[in-house]
């Protein structure tokens, strides 16, 4: 059990999200950087789905109310557990007691507090994720704020005296080097409806994201992107990573909590293995999108699969080593 003495704006339950529902119109929530809650969780010898707290644009703090395993994930936030420096990608076990707290990033957006077992929530609708539009899932369908308990399932797993960490994605995971975030993006069914001069801005301008950016979507700032033609679309089912198109000509990445369809033309879409990039961007930020085709995003994705496989089975093996050793 953890009590939030402190909390940043639209703090959240969340796990991986919902699937199976977008034919009913529920979006699929979740995490806006799987990955990092992924990570979290193994790191714990959780279901890398299991649910733990997103948190957005620190400063928070906690007072653990019990001795519970948690781990820090995602934005590099100057953590520390009682005044002692807590690594970022870190695992460890707190005492009641103790009080966490977690400055504003230094890299990053959004840092994830993972707990032993992960956050116990009822599930709705097969997730434990918060949706705040429609006001159910997570603590109550709302943000964690001041005075909320969290409780913790709880595991017998046993860390290292002194903890676990990871290597994060941004070092596993590398991409060439850029003054902007580079994500990887597929060409999406109109694409070829833009502008031969709207397709080479859409692939070699740095774009910002812009104020007016949530969970539901990124709004963009850049060129104007401009059809041949005119064009007009039915709604239609888009997902996360779907980049659309408005009328003003500024892209809008769909992002987890985004609409289930819509109208606008689609010129890309970011690959699921990039969507822990995006999510981990702040308004002023800059995006470098870079061509990809099916199989590369297919290989891409096997590759986080690769490591999220390996830091599993790395961390199960220094957690039995670190059980012995206490046995012995």
């Amino acid at each position: 059990m953890i009590e939030v003495l402190s909390a940043a704006p639209l703090m959240t339950v969340q796990d991986l999200g919902r699937s199976g529902f977008y034919r009913y119109g529920v979006c699929r929530s979740g995490a806006m950087d799987r990955l990092a809650l992924a990570v979290g969780n193994l790191l714990l010898g959780n279901d890398e789905g299991a649910a733990g707290l997103e948190i957005p644009l620190p400063p928070v703090k906690f007072a653990f109310r019990e001795d519970v395993n948690f781990a820090l994930t995602g934005a590099d936030c100057a953590a520390k557990l009682d005044g002692r420096p807590v690594p970022p990608w870190w695992a460890m076990q707190a005492e009641a007691g103790q009080t966490l707290s977690l400055a504003p990033s230094r890299s990053g957006t959004r840092a994830y507090l993972c707990l032993a077992g992960g956050v116990d929530v009822s599930e709705v609708l097969g997730s434990r994720s918060t949706q705040l539009r429609e006001a159910f899932g997570g603590l109550e369908g709302r943000p964690v704020g001041k005075g909320d308990l969290i409780a913790a399932t709880g595991n017998d797993v046993v860390l290292p005296e002194d903890g676990a960490g990871a290597l994060p994605p941004s070092l596993a995971l590398v991409l060439p080097d850029s003054s902007a975030i580079v994500v990887r993006v597929v060409a999406a069914a109109e694409y070829d409806h833009y502008t031969a001069a709207s397709q080479h801005a859409f692939w070699n301008a740095q774009w910002e994201v812009t104020a007016q950016s949530n969970r539901a979507g990124f709004r963009l700032a850049g060129p104007d992107l401009e059809l041949a033609h005119a064009l007009e679309l039915r709604s239609h089912g888009v997902v996360p990573g779907v980049i659309q198109v408005p009328a003003g000509g500024h892209p809008i990445i769909q992002l987890a909590d985004a609409a289930t369809m819509g109208g606008y033309p689609k010129i890309g879409t970011v690959i699921e293995a990039d969507l822990w990039r995006v999510g981990q961007a702040k308004a002023g930020d800059r995006l470098q999108f870079v061509e990809v085709d099916y199989s590369q995003a297919l290989d891409a994705l096997a590759a986080v699969r690769t490591y999220l496989d390996d830091l599993k089975n790395q961390a199960a093996r220094l957690r039995g080593a670190s059980r012995r050793w206490r046995q012995a």
